[in-house]
């Protein structure tokens, strides 16, 4: 049993840290930058940790299971996709190209328009009780209000950002639980654990980050619309530099691939 509890203390411990690891916060941070709530940021970040435990879960199983090997060529190219993506939502970002995006495909079913307030667009609905805060629901209900109000679309996405960095992280997670726990059935309890870790520091690390956009939004416009444009600027920088560092430096591009999974 102690070793037992040692387990889930050091998979929630490190599931928590993983969650601060700059690529995880830069993503979110582009994402979290046009939320209009500390609530919503708190379910984007909760969706990103979802979709990063599934993968972690169901990859780091399948090593663990079946003593999988990760050639470096495929380790390195899991890596790169989440270099690949940060280009993209950093782009997206910056250009406005996700606005219109947002506008054709977060509709979700549920009447999703925008209004452009301070300078940004915004995307609401005005779906019935969505906006009473009045309402005493537990925090349940008004989770599930608050992914039906941000459509299908702004759900989604999280959740894909998170399963792409779950695929690049999911190797060197098991190959750490492999080294430390010898009984594959603790070993998967430990990845679930640590996803658990996962979406709880990924919640706060939202909350925390949404707080100056969210003040910015209603005070400071011009500041809240440079904040906006700074990180996808740095999403776009940091993803070109996993990408060099991916494909040349560790040699994924040049034939010669070097892979130390961590």
């Amino acid at each position: 049993m102690p070793t037992l509890l040692a387990i889930i203390a050091l998979g929630l411990s490190l599931g928590i840290r993983h969650a601060t690891d700059p690529d995880h916060v830069v993503a979110v941070t582009t994402i979290v930058s046009r939320e209009r709530t500390i609530f919503h940021a708190a379910i984007i970040g909760a969706l990103w940790g979802l979709g990063h435990t599934v993968t972690i879960f169901a990859v780091g199983s399948a090593i663990i299971l079946l003593r999988l090997t990760i050639p470096p060529t495929v380790g390195l190219t899991m890596e790169l996709s989440v270099g690949c993506m940060l280009v993209l939502l950093g782009i997206l970002n910056l250009t406005g190209l996700l606005h219109g995006a947002m506008d054709w495909l977060g509709r979700g079913g549920f009447d999703m328009h925008s209004h452009v307030i301070g300078g940004r667009r915004i995307f609401h609905t005005h779906e019935a009780g969505n906006f009473d805060l009045e309402r005493t629901d537990s925090v349940w209900d008004r989770a599930a209000r608050s992914c039906k109000s941000l459509g299908g679309f702004h759900v989604l996405r999280p959740m894909a950002v998170g399963v792409v960095h779950g695929l690049a992280g999911s190797a060197a997670v098991a190959l750490l639980v492999l080294t430390t726990v010898s009984r594959p059935a603790w070993a998967i309890a430990y990845l679930l654990v640590f996803g658990i870790g996962t979406v709880v520091g990924m919640i706060f690390i939202t909350m925390a980050i949404a707080l100056p956009f969210t003040f910015t939004l209603g005070h400071f416009a011009r500041v809240n619309q440079g904040l906006a444009i700074a990180s996808g600027a740095i999403s776009l920088s940091f993803g070109v530099f996993l990408c060099y560092h991916i494909g040349i430096s560790s040699g994924l591009l040049t034939g010669h691939p070097t892979w130390i999974p961590h």
